[in-house]
């Protein structure tokens, strides 16, 4: 594996792929300047000069977390309460409101790093992780990305299949794979651009289920709580575990959408866009899940089509099967609504994939997108036979090493460069000489994971600290445990490794 440059790069884009000396350009150099001719992005993974940081519509953090969480995958996270853990609707909601409402404190705040340093989070990263300590963490985002990837096209892909009746999954899964390609392929503003418009085709078909579902919601809802045992602290706090697990991840990408907007923009509006476009779609899209998934209980074409909790798309195109073929159009404009919480996630997989390596950094970030395209559509088509399941269970873990990376860019920030963007040296971010040797970090987040372990409760593995009854805590105790563990040895690293202070 390459190792980062040890010559002091400059602060603009890296942009070896699209700028070359007097050497004449080679095939991929002149593709890749006739594409960003039509607005494709180009840049690497750099930060972005501050001439670059210039776009003041701080708005659009929101419209792009709220397409991202307003879709069916939100639908699915509501209904897990009830259908998982065995909670009422009641416990559901109160257990989604308040979970969300601490959980994504983190993202929104993270998502201010993007316009004040102008660089992605796990190139953000380096300035704790260091130049080779970031790929470990820029290996578990890549995997990650394919994870959620993988899932999100069984989702919509399934969906489609149920509701058109001559499409297969394959066909689903190649078919949202590709509109997802063309989006992320065009890069950061067509995202943008995109999630602007992507979230109105899921409200449409919210709203329309509410209008022919709503006359079973009431009665099943107020009955729900004979239909659930008492609910446990331990049963409350694994679901709340897999609500902030989803969440915490959000953490490792959260800076990446807003590298071109204004430096000097206000950073409270940063958080409170990024917030609110997280958090209100989350409640209002799974409490809707949960509260469609109870009363199917209660209505027999909704029980059938969702196979007893089973399958919840059969659940969606059942309660609007009576609008007939505008019904059918309606789950096919949520399966495509997806692609905006798709494209931003293979837009993470790039900029994951240019971090790893210097040599990985030269390839044009488009490239990426192929590549994801590719590695995903033969896993979810695999995936519907043999690993689905496997699978769900490997993105819900990807909570736990999230939390523990979110720790540690939290009190290198906090602690250590004093809430202060200008302690970061942004010029020597491709420097191993001047950044942190990231020792610090790559042991706080080992040693996390023996704290963590034991409190996980997962279905394939529970620990011993879990099996007393406290519920999956590891998000929890991998978060905190990794915050008392960095302080002390990112202070003895700086002793140790004078110089290293960028």
């Amino acid at each position: 594996m390459s190792a980062p440059s040890e010559e002091k790069e400059s602060d603009s884009p890296l942009t070896e792929s699209v700028v070359s000396s007097a050497a004449e350009p080679t095939h991929i150099q002149r593709l890749t300047s006739f594409l960003g001719r039509f607005g494709v992005e180009t840049n690497g993974i750099g930060p972005v000069p501050d001439e670059l940081r210039v776009d003041g519509r701080t708005y659009q953090l929101f419209t792009l977390w709220f397409t991202s969480v307003m879709n069916i995958t939100s639908l699915v996270g509501g209904a897990t309460g009830p259908v998982v853990f065995k909670l009422s609707f009641k416990t559901t909601v109160v257990t989604l409101v308040i979970t969300n409402a601490l959980s994504l404190i983190l993202p929104a705040y993270f998502a201010i790093f993007g316009p004040k340093l102008g660089t992605r989070s796990m190139v953000q990263a380096r300035f704790s992780w260091g130049a080779y300590g970031v790929i470990l963490p820029s290996v578990l985002s890549v995997i990650s990305s394919i994870g959620i990837l993988v899932i999100t096209f069984l989702i919509a892909a399934q969906l489609l299949a149920r509701a058109t009746g001559n499409l297969s999954s394959t066909d689903g899964i190649v078919i949202n794979a590709l509109i997802t390609l063309v989006v992320s392929f065009c890069g950061y503003r067509v995202i943008h651009w995109f999630t602007a418009l992507a979230w109105i085709p899921s409200v449409i078909a919210f709203v329309v289920m509410l209008i022919v579902g709503g006359r079973h919601l009431g009665s099943a809802i107020s009955a729900d709580e004979h239909m659930y045992p008492p609910p446990t602290v331990a049963t409350i706090l694994s679901y709340a575990a897999v609500i902030s697990a989803g969440n915490t991840q959000w953490c490792t990408v959260a800076s990446d959408y807003g590298v071109y907007h204004d430096k000097d923009g206000s950073s409270a509006m940063i958080f409170i866009w990024t917030f609110l476009g997280t958090y209100f779609p989350t409640i209002l899209a799974a409490a809707l899940g949960a509260a469609f998934v109870v009363a199917a209980s209660d209505v027999p074409s909704w029980r059938t089509g969702s196979e007893d909790g089973n399958n919840f798309g059969g659940l969606v195109v059942a309660i609007l099967e009576p609008c007939g073929r505008f019904g059918t159009f309606l789950v096919v404009i949520m399966v495509l609504a997806i692609t905006g919480l798709n494209s931003a996630t293979m837009y993470a997989f790039g900029n994951s994939m240019m971090n790893i390596s210097s040599i990985f950094a030269k390839v044009p970030r488009y490239v990426y997108a192929i590549v994801a395209t590719a590695v995903v559509i033969p896993l979810a088509i695999v995936a519907q036979a043999h690993f689905y399941s496997a699978l769900v269970s490997l993105t819900n873990t990807t909570g736990y090493w999230s939390a523990s990376f979110s720790a540690i860019i939290f009190v290198e920030h906090i602690l250590f460069r004093r809430r202060d963007f200008s302690r970061y040296k942004l010029a020597d971010w491709n420097n191993p000489t001047k950044l942190p040797p990231g020792l610090a970090a790559l042991l706080s987040f080992c040693m996390s994971f023996a704290l963590l372990v034991p409190c996980m409760r997962q279905t394939w593995y529970v620990g011993a600290i879990a099996k007393h009854g406290t519920g999956d805590i590891g998000v929890i105790v991998g978060f905190f445990g990794t915050c008392v563990l960095y302080g002390p040895l990112r202070a003895v690293e700086i002793r140790m490794f004078p110089g290293h202070d960028s």
